[in-house]
């Protein structure tokens, strides 16, 4: 089964979910648990944690400072996105590179 994971009102994560006609999981209106933060942190690192977002830049010095994890979980619109989970299998972004590998999915 494949999930994504993202903001409904991204144009990416609405490309994506148009493309692989799966469902979306909304981080903003249904927040991740932390294991799954965990698990995504883990397979992805530091690329998980957009800072070039506009979220980022309204953050003071002392919260950038912060864990990732903490960040992400007091503000899910932080996760790069979409997170795409094919059976287990995670993808970030929606690149050409993630495309290419679920044009098959």
């Amino acid at each position: 089964m494949t999930v994504i994971y993202g903001i409904k009102t991204c144009d990416t994560c609405r490309k994506a979910v148009k493309a692989l006609g799966a469902p979306l999981h909304d981080i903003r209106a249904d927040p991740l648990s932390p294991a799954q933060l965990a698990q995504f942190y883990e397979t992805f690192g530091a690329a998980l944690l957009n800072t070039r977002s506009t979220t980022w830049r309204g953050l003071s010095e002392s919260e950038r400072a912060q864990a990732p994890l903490d960040l992400l979980a007091s503000h899910p619109t932080l996760m790069k996105r979409p997170v795409i989970d094919v059976d287990g299998t995670l993808y970030l972004g929606w690149g050409k590179d993630v495309q290419t590998a679920l044009s098959g999915a």
